[in-house]
């Protein structure tokens, strides 16, 4: 009788870029990019949307914390190009600007220590 010879069980495939933060780093750094080059914020958003499937628990926070800080950065930017008409949308606007950049650098600080986001769903911090 033939049998057929048995294979070794397969290792896991080797960790990917987005397995160790790669992808969300770079995500990261468009978004402050953005700041001067806008079009790279939604590149940025797109990219946390093809990646967050495939992602690592601890990671999806990431992309997660990612895509809101996006939506909520609309929000709050069309909501000081509002108020810039009556002249309090200027400091609105420089809430959110801060508000952007300590949120990725939050976001850098726990990818360097591989950590998932503490609260991706918060509007602040």
């Amino acid at each position: 009788m033939d049998t057929l010879p048995t294979q070794p069980p397969s290792s896991p495939p080797p960790a990917t870029a987005s397995d160790s933060g790669g992808t969300a780093k770079i995500i990261y750094i468009l978004y402050l990019v953005g700041l001067v080059v806008g079009v790279t914020t939604i590149v940025g958003v797109i990219m946390a949307y093809v990646n967050q499937g495939q992602a690592p628990d601890w990671l999806k926070t990431h992309y997660r914390f990612q895509i809101r800080t996006f939506w909520i950065g609309v929000l709050y930017g069309f909501v000081s190009l509002l108020l810039s008409f009556v002249l309090i949308g200027f400091l609105t606007g420089l809430f959110t600007l801060v508000w952007l950049i300590v949120r990725c650098v939050k976001g850098l600080q726990g990818l360097e220590k591989q950590q998932p986001c503490s609260n991706p769903a918060t509007w602040l911090w």
